[in-house]
């Protein structure tokens, strides 16, 4: 399921301008953090670290490693992006201009799938609710092994009987 794209008032280069102005310490913004800002943003996909640099270098953009982890640890603190933890793996998804989602992680084939519930939302609600807890967002991953890779083990086990 891909996940349509939500009007917002700001830009991500202006909400994130916003963002380093309002810091303590003012904080100016460099062509390097508006070249990662343009390349995260030009698509919607889930990404680490690493995957970020590559596609960079790749794209002959010039920004630093160090410029990459303190940009990303930024934007997240900015409510650009949020980061999702599992394994040893540290991935980035929007949190800026597309809907509220949780994720579906295969551990086979570490494929990522996105998906909304109202259902779950509202059993979200409830839950907080009952305990007097005003949640401000949640992150949800469920880990199990997609479609595919279940095919494929079914048919690898009915090959071999």
């Amino acid at each position: 399921m891909s996940l349509p794209a939500v009007a917002v008032s700001q830009t991500p280069e202006d909400k994130f301008r916003e963002y380093l102005a309002s810091r303590p310490k003012p904080q100016r913004f460099t062509d390097q953090q508006r070249e990662l800002l343009e390349h995260i943003f030009a698509r919607h996909s889930h990404f680490d670290a690493e995957e970020l640099i590559g596609a960079l270098k790749d794209a002959k953009k010039q920004v630093s490693r160090a410029t990459v982890y303190r940009t990303l640890s930024k934007l997240v603190d900015a409510g650009l992006l949020k980061r999702i933890e599992f394994e040893t793996r540290t991935v980035y998804d929007h949190d800026y201009g597309y809907p509220a989602h949780d994720h579906l992680v295969c551990e086979l084939c570490k494929s990522m799938t996105e998906f909304q519930s109202e259902e779950l939302d509202a059993l979200l609600q409830r839950v907080a609710a009952q305990h007097q807890f005003r949640p401000n967002g949640h992150t949800l991953v469920v880990r199990g092994v997609c479609g595919a890779c279940n095919a494929a083990r079914a048919a690898k086990h009915r090959l071999v009987m």
